[in-house]
């Protein structure tokens, strides 16, 4: 007897081709993935509680673990705990390896390896833990990724920003700003503690069993969760344990788990009884960052969120750093994904007007002089070679934080680099550098030695 909901437009291994590797248009997704992407996006839109219960199969498909390689290749990254690099792999043999995943997936033989956990600095001194698993379990991740990434993709709601394709923190700045706009100007800015780290392994399966039924597949998601994990400690001595909470930052399916797991908060709130319904509340987030902004925030919508948090989801809320503020009032910012919103004077003569000003926060720019320092730092570096450095790094922050009205903050952090790399040349020298004769130092700096100058993006319309 015929299943009823079967997916036989989906090919099996056995029907999809896995040579020659051809991608479309320099992507690094084969076409027949994409394809099969799609269709895997339009069932779950069509049937919006069907549960997938052959995906397995598809996983170790060997033209969706080809893509996944060439993705994680792309991303680059360090080796895991056996110390094996994507140079190493490219020397061993892409294909070779594809092959030894596909035989270990299809015959149930794969157990992933322990994660590497490493610390790296955060701005306020503290570190963040990073968990490396190995090239061979990213590759795995990336394919499981591939195939469960759409199904999820049609169920998050509009609220969400973070670590989602087609969708990026400049849209969730965009939204802010908009609500700020029109009146909701009264923010509740959340903090979560240990996201990641203290996620609830059954209640995350929970949420993944919403949508997946096949067996396989969700074994795979239990063992990387539950896969031990090993770092030294303050000693220098190697620890070893296995995790009953969180899913690592650093695996390639984390972002997705993490989010899927804060879709059903979103859910939440957006529900009949959820601050969307009973105070016109609006939500913006971005991963386990989130703010609700309303016209009001008073202890309903606090102990709404703090239950659901708390005692709903089993996390925990940072208070130290949870705030609720009203961005309008003088001398008040609202600080989000590294930009300040603040009510401030028209800048125009004569004017009493106010408008939302989005600039780069306090926090970031003291990020920005920080790294500039280490990029001009003493050293025997060619000026060239810093230059290059420098202009990658002045780019890639210019074109985040190009949006918004940032242009008399680029002015003097231009200044700020100008001089910087003005200095540094002077040290590198023994006796004082001179420009040539007629030209300014700035001239120098910008034009000769091309130092890329930070720029604001155009905005449509100006506010005044």
């Amino acid at each position: 007897m015929k299943k009823e909901n079967r997916l036989e437009e989906i090919p099996t291994t056995e029907q999809a081709d896995d040579t020659p590797y051809r991608f479309d248009k320099g992507k690094p997704i084969l076409p027949k993935v994409s394809q099969l992407r799609r269709k895997l996006a339009d069932k779950a839109k069509r049937e919006p509680r069907f549960r997938f219960y052959a995906l397995y199969d598809r996983i170790y498909r060997k033209d969706v673990l080809w893509s996944a390689w060439c993705i994680v290749q792309r991303n680059d990254g360090g080796p895991g705990i056996d110390q094996q690099s994507i140079a190493e792999i490219e020397q061993f043999g892409a294909i070779r390896l594809i092959d030894e995943i596909h035989e270990s997936l299809k015959s149930k033989t794969y157990q992933p390896q322990p994660i590497k956990r490493v610390h790296i600095p955060k701005g306020d001194g503290k570190t963040r833990p990073l968990g490396i698993p190995t090239v061979k379990d990213r590759i795995i991740q990336q394919a499981c990724l591939l195939i469960l990434e759409p199904i999820f993709e049609e169920d998050f709601l509009d609220c969400s920003y973070g670590y989602r394709p087609g969708r990026s923190a400049h849209q969730a700045l965009d939204v802010i700003e908009r609500n700020l706009k029109e009146g909701r100007t009264a923010v509740y800015d959340a903090d979560l503690k240990g996201y990641f780290d203290s996620i609830p392994h059954d209640n995350l399966m929970k949420a993944v069993e919403w949508r997946i039924a096949d067996r396989q597949v969700l074994n795979l998601i239990r063992m990387w969760l539950t896969a031990p994990i090993i770092e030294k400690d303050e000693q220098g001595r190697t620890t070893k344990k296995r995790p009953d909470r969180g899913t690592p930052q650093g695996g390639v399916i984390s972002p997705l788990l993490a989010n899927l797991y804060l879709h059903w908060f979103d859910r939440k709130f957006h529900s009949e009884n959820g601050p969307f319904k009973f105070a016109d509340a609006r939500m913006v987030r971005f991963a386990d960052d989130f703010v609700i902004m309303a016209r009001r925030i008073d202890s309903r919508i606090v102990e709404w969120v703090e239950g659901k948090i708390e005692k709903w989801m089993g996390l925990a809320i940072n208070r130290d750093k949870t705030k609720v503020l009203n961005a309008k009032e003088p001398g008040m910012t609202l600080d989000f994904l590294g930009y300040s919103f603040r009510y401030d004077k028209s800048r125009f003569p004569g004017s009493n007007r106010r408008y939302w000003n989005r600039i780069p926060s306090k926090k970031s720019v003291k990020g920005f002089q920080e790294r500039l320092h280490e990029l001009t730092s003493k050293g025997c570096k060619p000026v060239g070679e810093v230059v290059r450095e420098l202009n990658w790094f002045l780019i890639s922050w210019s074109n985040y934080f190009g949006t918004g009205y940032p242009s008399e903050m680029f002015s003097r952090l231009n200044y700020f680099v100008g001089k910087r790399l003005w200095q540094f040349m002077h040290r590198q020298s023994q006796r004082p550098f001179k420009p040539p004769e007629g030209v300014s130092w700035y001239e120098f700096i910008y034009k000769r030695l091309n130092v890329y100058q930070l720029k604001a993006k155009t905005r449509v319309q100006a506010l005044r």
